[in-house]
């Protein structure tokens, strides 16, 4: 699976892509700490999978997701500290939720 990240938190991100490098399965396309940047290139690379914060500068995850063409959508897991978006990401197609801090175990358990 083709994989972006998009987290504005560098500890996030590198979290995020440890655990990507150590699963066979992906292949990570790229990691993005600006969502503006992120939607061009989700736009343009056609992931299979979103590794997605929901607070970001500029942008939310949730409104990035929601400006994505429903028809290729890919896979999306919201990784946020805050409990409190559960529903609304699955409302917009949300395959998973990773609260913060997580560990390999549960990101395995995403995939």
């Amino acid at each position: 699976m083709k994989v972006i990240i998009v987290d504005d938190e560098p500890a996030a991100r590198r979290a995020l892509r440890e655990y990507c490098e150590r699963s066979p399965q992906l292949t990570l396309l790229g990691e993005f700490g600006d969502p503006r940047a992120a939607l061009e290139a989700i736009r343009a690379q056609a992931p299979d999978l979103l590794f997605l914060d929901i607070q970001m500068e500029g942008m939310t995850g949730l409104s990035l997701a929601r400006q994505l063409d429903p028809d290729t959508l890919p896979f999306i897991v919201f990784v946020t500290a805050y409990d409190h978006y559960a529903l609304e990401a699955f409302e917009v197609s949300a395959t998973d939720y990773l609260l913060k801090p997580f560990d390999e175990e549960r990101f395995q358990k995403t995939l």
